[in-house]
């Protein structure tokens, strides 16, 4: 199969000779979630790239160095910028469970995993 996906068109994106590389699990994850997202047809992997760029850009513009240790948070607003774009997420409905994650990962004992009150629930 062919794989449209062209990974070197990702600005100053962390890897090694095997990928990318991640520092936290939520990199990972916010890289899982982008590839499961264009998978399904919502975006092009160029518009994609465009979009991160642009993010990358605005904060070199913003002041950020670009040492390489904030290169997922670039990622994950450019994430969340292209979902509420896209009509994919509802940018309320975004603002409000960033807002929850916030408050769930300050309330959260140092070890243990953090959870929103809905998956307590369950």
């Amino acid at each position: 199969m062919n794989d449209p996906k062209d990974f070197g068109a990702l600005p100053s994106m962390p890897r090694d000779e095997e990928g990318p590389v991640f520092r936290e699990p939520w990199e990972a994850q916010a890289f899982s979630m982008t590839l499961m997202l264009y998978e399904q047809g919502h975006f092009t992997w160029r518009e994609w790239t465009e979009c991160l760029g642009a993010e990358i850009t605005a904060a070199e513009e913003r002041g950020d160095p670009d040492l390489g240790d904030t290169y997922y948070l670039h990622w994950l607003a450019a994430i969340e910028k292209m979902v509420a774009e896209k009509g994919i997420v509802e940018a309320d409905t975004l603002r409000r469970r960033k807002d929850e994650w916030d408050v769930a990962a300050r309330t959260t004992p140092h070890g243990q995993p953090i959870l929103l009150d809905h998956q307590q629930e369950q």
